[in-house]
């Protein structure tokens, strides 16, 4: 199974800007990388009148759209899929790690980024947690910089050991 690592927080702790700034980190060691977004609402990726939307609307369950580039599958499901499903399912087996965004529930590893001056209490306590990543910064431009190595460490021991 390809590890997986989780990063976790409440909505606008600075996940995605963290996650972002982890990428290129973990890049420039040579690890090859997938990321997952789990996102807790219903979202849409076709655009109303495009021929993938046209098909969903005619009744399709699963519609692939694929070019010489890319490939993207929209698929209707019954249930939450496990990310640890999706990873079995999607990443090709030569990547290093999967970066999850958000996905609370599970036993992936989870890393969590926490901004005091948004609430009130983390997620998740501390031995839920491999580390806690602490956002103080209003300003997201530096945001996380002392962090990073420290957790990219972190995630090489713990992760991908």
């Amino acid at each position: 199974m390809i590890p997986i690592v989780s990063i976790v927080g409440w909505t606008n702790s600075g996940k995605t800007t963290f996650i972002t700034k982890l990428i290129p980190v973990l890049k420039s060691r040579g690890y090859r990388i997938a990321t997952i977004k789990h996102n807790a609402h219903k979202f849409e990726i076709d655009k109303q009148g495009k021929d993938s939307w046209r098909h969903r609307q005619a009744g399709a369950e699963t519609v692939i759209l694929s070019s010489k580039e890319k490939i993207a599958v929209i698929k209707e499901i019954k249930e939450e899929v496990a990310v640890e499903e999706l990873v079995s399912r999607y990443i090709d087996q030569e990547i290093d790690i999967v970066i999850v965004e958000g996905y609370k529930t599970g036993s992936v590893p989870k890393i969590e980024v926490f901004r005091p001056g948004s609430y009130e209490k983390p997620v998740f306590v501390e031995d839920e947690v491999l580390t806690r990543i602490i956002n103080r910064e209003e300003d997201l431009v530096e945001l996380f910089e002392d962090q990073l190595e420290e957790t990219v460490m972190l995630i090489e021991s713990e992760v991908l050991k």
